[in-house]
Order: C-alpha cells, then structure tokens, then sequence
C-alpha cells in the first residue's frame, strides 16, 4: 500500500502532527532532520520558515523543495512508536 501524508500541522519548532493514508498518525520530533548540514535544510532551521510546511502529492514539502518521503516519515515514526490509529475526524 502507497502511503501519503492526509494532513499535518505545526505544534512546536520542528514538530509535526502528522497523519497517514492508512489511518494511522502522531507527532513527530524533526530537530535531527532540520539540524543536517546542507543547503536544504538550512532554512529549515527558521522555526517560521519550518512552519512554512505544505503537502504536495502527500508528501511533507517546504518552499525551497525539501520534502520528506512519507514511506520514509511512516517507517520512522513507526519505529519510534510514535503512531497511533487516530479517529476519523
């Protein structure tokens, strides 16, 4: 099964609420992403440019053209045991 990102929101600098295609979702800690060298995510580390966050095709998606992968988004959170089936809303 393809998983996309439905929706996200910011809660916090460099954390996303996330949830997924399949039903699932949470919250999701991405200090580590945003603190990788690189010219991508280098504005990322402006907590309002990371507030910026759109989706695109379902995936999490930032003006300059960083996104994240959100099989990759799944799996990381899945095995940080931050998702949870959420209520349909």
């Amino acid at each position: 099964m393809l998983i996309k990102v439905t929706k996200i929101a910011v809660l916090a600098p460099f954390e996303l609420k996330v949830r997924f295609s399949d039903g699932s979702g949470g919250i999701h800690d991405c200090a580590a992403i945003v603190g990788r060298a690189g010219s991508m995510t280098l504005p990322l580390r402006d907590p309002a440019y990371f507030a910026r966050v759109f989706l695109e095709f379902g995936s999490p998606t930032w003006p300059n053209g960083f996104d994240m992968c959100p099989d990759w988004l799944h799996s990381e959170m899945q095995t940080a045991g931050e998702l949870a089936l959420e209520a349909a809303e």
